[in-house]
């Protein structure tokens, strides 16, 4: 059994009652003071309320002790004051997991172990043989196409393994989700299962066979599929207990090969892994043209790979640091009220651990530091680093073999590597969602470094939708007409890269077109895209039109907002035919009074409301004219408030009375009562049109 513990060896031997000492009784004039202290209860008139504490001067005015002077100290340096303290402290007492649920918690984590250790095997069958799937299971994948080389047999796991926030420490209430690694014993995979998807058919069926015998256990009260932070490829099952416990937590399986059976030569970003005969079912050109490469792809399979060693990473850069726990807890939050981390191009909370994992790599972040100054550091972090241009690594090995940056920056928009350099962290993370992140971040330290009373209350309470963030939002619906679109600009390798998905493969030229048209008139594009909802282990996984709808937003600039006028090229320049290439049939040549003749495009717009929304006009032309996206499919909120100012306008000018200056001229002299009334009906039809516009496009 080895010694107790130094603090076990203090309660006695086993056995043993535990005696507590009697107090020692006090001095004669203590005692008197205690004596004349009863009489004044007793006699006091408002006897059963609460009464204030009485203290003698000696203790009102008594020093601090060491331990209230370190807790001044530390607020001074570690918080801008003690109020912002306390609201930091309850918000991680309310986020965080109590012990008690942490034991309920790690005993069905036990029993799932064991359940899944006991599903029977099933022997080997072709991969596109599966009559011996049970009639109550689908497979969560969309196998398209459908024919496809290899062999699958299921074997229990060999190594079933918790990895993720949960272990760390980092997790954060109300949906406590708890990752588990399931490796799969090599005896299921071939050599030449990266190739064509046949490894992620082979981890599908692994989870279709997992799902049927699990389902058919009480303990566990729901069983479905769902998918990797919107990954189609990467499907995973929910596990939920039964009973009272139902909603304590959800157990995600992720079954992954082993560490190394895949080449990670193969898997760099300019390699192919998806073939274009087989993905479009036509046979080789034979031109000797390269196959494009599939850096997406890729990094999937990457990402299986790596859940063990992100864990062990994670573990060693904030194990023993509880500030930086709190930390990643708060920048989670952050990133939960603006709707940052949903959907699939998300920048979640596995993002900000690793990297504050690699500030205090680089020495920006102490592990000594509180969770507030680790807030700070990495919000200043992301409002001053573009990813995008200049992207980071976790890696310090100086290998020559290992992929330059610039490699990376080529296939993704947003790179940060991870310490084997091979793995882009941020593959799935879109430009216009890290330039999001980065505009709240800035305005996000305005606020900190302002000190204002309500700036805890706005940076980590406070819900920022899209709708409350953007001055015009798009939604384009339905989803099926971007096939239309990824048809139109020819994106055969980027569905190839993304497996089909039409709607990742469309969303970062889409998003390029609309920042190019709207030029200086946009500040920020950003998009949304739902999460996909789980499903039934019995249905069809949903397809990619069923995500809901997707949404972009526009953060408009005041200046140039009302131009009708897009000024282009003079026509002898060589960028004068991009220009008419980008505008159509709008473009036009025009003579200008300084006698230069450029080509130029002209909105319609009379009025001032009508200018303000020249961006809807954009929009809406470059959409149908590049992408094959007509107006019926484009669902433009913007201009909302022109409506109640032009009522408000009118039933002013109603309201008034003329009356005779000193002057003798006519003059209005507006009833004030009526104003009022005006502005109180205004601030109602705001709030009406605001609330109907997110309840009608809350997906």
């Amino acid at each position: 059994m080895g010694p107790a513990p130094a603090g076990e060896q203090l309660r006695g031997a086993a056995g043993e009652p535990e005696v507590m000492e009697p107090a020692l009784k006090g001095t004669g004039k203590e005692e008197k003071k205690a004596s004349s202290r009863k009489r004044t209860e007793t006699r006091s008139p408002a006897e059963g309320l609460l009464q204030p504490v009485k203290l003698s001067r000696a203790e009102l005015y008594k020093e601090p002790t060491n331990e209230e002077l370190n807790r001044l100290r530390e607020t001074e340096i570690l918080f801008h004051s003690s109020l912002l303290r306390l609201q930091i402290e309850e918000l991680l007492k309310e986020v965080r997991l109590s012990e008690k649920k942490k034991d309920r918690i790690d005993a069905f984590l036990r029993e799932v172990n064991q359940r899944v250790m006991r599903v029977p095997s099933v022997p080997e069958a072709e991969l596109t043989d599966q009559a011996w799937l049970p009639a109550g299971v689908r497979v969560p994948l969309h196998q398209v196409p459908y024919t496809v080389k290899g062999c699958f047999c299921f074997l229990p796991p060999a190594q079933v393994t918790v990895v993720g926030s949960y272990l760390l420490g980092t997790c954060i209430r109300p949906d406590i989700n708890v990752d588990v690694a399931l490796t799969m014993p090599r005896e299921i995979l071939q050599d030449k299962d990266g190739l064509n998807q046949r490894y992620f058919r082979k981890r599908a069926l692994y989870l279709a066979h997992l799902a049927h015998h699990l389902a058919q256990d009480p303990l566990f009260g729901s069983v479905r599929f769902s998918y990797s932070n919107g990954c189609h490829l990467k499907p995973l099952l929910l596990l939920r207990p039964n009973g009272k416990d139902k909603s304590l937590v959800t157990v995600r399986l992720h079954p992954c090969p082993p560490p190394d059976f895949f080449r990670p030569c193969r898997l760099l970003p300019t390699k192919n892994n998806v073939r274009s005969a087989w993905y479009r079912g036509q046979s080789s050109p034979g031109d000797g043209s390269p196959e494009p490469p599939t850096p997406h792809y890729n990094t999937w399979v990457l990402q299986d790979i790596a859940l063990e060693s992100h864990l062990q990473l994670l573990s060693t850069m904030l194990g023993s640091a509880p500030g930086l726990k709190d930390g990643v807890a708060l920048l989670k939050v952050w990133l939960r009220q603006r709707e940052l981390d949903k959907g699939l191009g998300g920048f979640t909370g596995f993002h900000v651990s690793m990297l504050v994992a690699f500030l205090v790599s680089t020495r920006k972040i102490h592990t000594t530091m509180s969770g507030y100054q680790v807030l700070r550091s990495v919000l200043q972090f992301l409002a001053t680093t573009d990813l995008t241009v200049n992207g980071i690594s976790l890696c310090l090995n100086s290998d020559p073999s290992l992929p330059a940056l610039a490699d990376f920056h080529q296939a993704f928009p947003v790179v940060f590597l991870d310490s084997s350099g091979r793995l882009n962290l941020c593959a799935d993370v879109t430009a216009s969602t890290y330039h999001q992140v980065q505009h709240e971040a800035r305005l996000s330290m305005a606020l900190l470094d302002s000190k204002a009373d309500d700036g805890f209350q706005m940076l980590l309470m406070t819900p920022k939708p899209m709708i409350r963030t953007f001055d015009h939002v798009l939604h384009l619906r339905p989803l099926s007409r971007l096939q239309a679109t990824c048809h139109r600009l020819k994106l055969w390798p980027e569905l190839q890269d993304n497996g089909g998905d039409y709607v990742s493969a469309a969303l970062g030229p889409l998003t390029t077109l609309l920042e190019q048209g709207l030029g200086a008139r946009l500040h920020l594009l950003a998009h949304s895209r739902p999460p996909v909802p789980e499903w039934d282990i019995s249905q069809d996984p949903p397809k990619h039109k069923d995500s809901g709808t997707l949404s972009l937003g526009f953060l408009l600039r005041p200046e140039g907002l009302t131009s009708v006028l897009e000024l282009g090229p003079e026509a002898d320049q060589a960028e004068a035919a991009d220009f008419r290439h980008l505008w159509g049939s709008r473009s036009e040549l025009r003579r200008f009074q300084d006698g230069a003749i450029r080509e130029a495009v002209v909105w319609e717009a009379a009025s001032m409301s009508q200018k303000r929304l020249i961006p809807h006009q954009v929009v809406t032309h470059l959409l149908a004219l590049h992408a094959d996206i007509p107006e019926t499919c484009v669902h433009y909120v913007g201009g909302l408030v022109d409506v109640l100012i032009q009522g408000l306008k009118e039933a002013s000018s109603a309201k008034g009375r003329m009356v005779v200056s000193q002057g003798g001229e006519l003059v209005m002299v507006p009833n004030v009562e009526a104003i009022l009334e005006d502005f109180a009906v205004l601030g109602e039809g705001l709030v009406r049109a605001v609330e109907a516009r997110s309840e009608r496009w809350t997906v």
